[in-house]
């Protein structure tokens, strides 16, 4: 009798090393997909903590090692710490703050990476998750251990944003708009679109960086109803080492909250200060908006179902304005209070009661200078251009010039919301390009740049859908 066993086995042998061999053929990947879409990545993620990871870092494990070479190149030129201080904090004190599930997420993020070449560790992961409250928060306070009176409070004065209800929009439901400030070194890498279906929790839409686990900038919907945007709150200092990461706390928000009191909650318990920010919040089930501003010591709430609520990096409260920042209300030439002066004759007075897609689009792409009263280039605008002129409008310590600005913007509406869409933009929403070698070739103060920074296009907008559960 013929024996056909020992086939068999080098058949099902040879089946099983092609599978290690092309882990595409990995079955975590089969609910993931990936599409490049004018400037921006979307990707849908679907499955337990460790499988939306293992997708997240093999889809876009080159994505990921792009944005982590230019950000350790430009915090070590910015903050003059190497990628070891910012590992470091990651290891110290922020990884035993994560809950199980993101640990898990990370780690999956870590192993579809290193699948697909890439040597990085849960460290960099997180360290990149928190780039924003370690350089412009932690960094500050660790220089003023180091040398009392050195750690200059640099919290980014970036973002303008805006959300409306009741007789402010269109159809009286919420429209919600939000354009990214930051440099262009950085925020080219903006540019992910996440689409997420967590094993528990709201589905999420959010843009976000490559291997950010919370969308950072922040602009999202759930298929719970709720939409949720910010704005950072300027020349804000504390920051503690002891409570939970800001990014985590973001995620935890948007994946768990069924409310705006829901939101809230996620985001002041065990507020470690790190990115303290102006949210505004929407409940399209209730049709009630909200701003929250969160410092370390001090946090407000004012909320309406008939109102129209704006942020471009101004804080509100007095309480918190006197015993944690170091702004300076009354001076109208800061970019957050001039921008603040345009978004309330756009949003309050200009646009009051017709507030929908297209004119929130207007909004985010403005290029009013209300100081003076004409269209400008700079950062006195709604989407700024500091690398063009910086005429009229003074801004922290920054020079007159410098390659940043509104690197895309985002806008929805409750009737989108509800099949979970939103538009966006890659690139300045006015539609202006940067191109690199004209500005290096004006500046070459910034020649440094050109390394990671060439040319920031500017796409068209784009409607982007989630997909359903699969």
């Amino acid at each position: 009798m013929k024996i056909v066993f020992p086939s068999l086995c080098i058949l099902l042998l040879a089946c099983f090393l092609f599978a290690c061999k092309n882990p595409s053929k990995d079955t975590r990947l089969e609910k993931a997909s990936r599409e490049n879409k004018n400037g921006w990545i979307y990707v849908h993620l679907e499955g337990s903590p460790s499988t939306i990871g293992y997708q997240h870092g093999y889809l876009l494990a080159k994505d990921i090692d792009t944005t982590l070479q230019a950000l350790q190149y430009a915090l070590a030129h910015e903050t003059k710490k190497e990628w070891s201080f910012y590992r470091g904090a990651a290891e110290h004190f922020l990884w035993s703050k994560l809950d199980r599930e993101y640990k898990d997420e990370i780690n999956g993020i870590v192993e579809g990476l290193q699948v697909q070449g890439f040597k990085y560790d849960s460290l960099d992961i997180t360290a990149l998750n928190a780039m924003e409250e370690l350089a412009y928060y932690y960094v500050p306070q660790v220089m003023d251990k180091e040398k009392p009176g050195s750690g200059n409070n640099k919290a980014p004065g970036n973002c303008s944003a805006f959300i409306a209800t009741g007789s402010y929009t269109s159809d009286s439901k919420i429209v919600i708009g939000h354009n990214n400030w930051t440099s262009y070194i950085t925020g080219q890498h903006w540019n992910v679109i996440a689409d997420i279906v967590p094993q528990k929790g709201n589905h999420i839409l959010m843009d976000c960086m490559p291997g950010f686990i919370h969308s950072g900038d922040d602009f999202l919907i759930t298929d719970n109803g709720l939409l949720i945007t910010e704005t950072t709150i300027t020349q804000f200092k504390g920051f503690d080492t002891a409570a939970v990461p800001e990014f985590v706390r973001a995620r935890k928000a948007a994946q768990y909250s069924k409310s705006i009191d829901d939101v809230i909650k996620y985001f002041t318990e065990g507020n470690n200060g790190g990115y303290a920010n102006d949210w505004l919040i929407g409940d399209t089930k209730t049709n009630e908006v909200a701003k929250l501003e969160l410092g370390l010591k001090n946090y407000i709430v004012w909320r309406s179902k008939d109102t129209a609520m704006i942020g471009s990096n101004f804080p509100s409260d007095p309480k918190l304005i006197k015993e944690e920042t170091t702004f300076n209300v009354n001076d109208q030439t800061t970019s957050p209070n001039a921008r603040k002066l345009r978004m309330e004759q756009l949003v309050l007075v200009n646009l009051k009661g017709k507030l929908d897609i297209e004119t929130g689009k207007q909004v985010e792409g403005d290029h009013v200078d209300a100081l003076q009263n004409k269209n400008a280039n700079n950062r006195c605008v709604i989407c700024g251009h500091i690398d063009e002129d910086a005429k009229g409008c003074a801004e922290w310590d920054l020079p007159a010039y410098y390659p940043m600005g509104a690197v895309q913007g985002k806008v929805t509406t409750a009737a989108l919301a509800k099949n979970m869409q939103f538009w966006a933009h890659m690139g300045h929403p006015c539609g202006q390009d940067f191109i690199g070698e004209k500005f290096y070739k004006a500046h070459p103060e910034f020649e440094w740049q050109s390394k990671y920074l060439k040319n920031m296009i500017a796409y068209p907008w784009t409607l982007f859908e989630a997909k359903k559960s699969l």
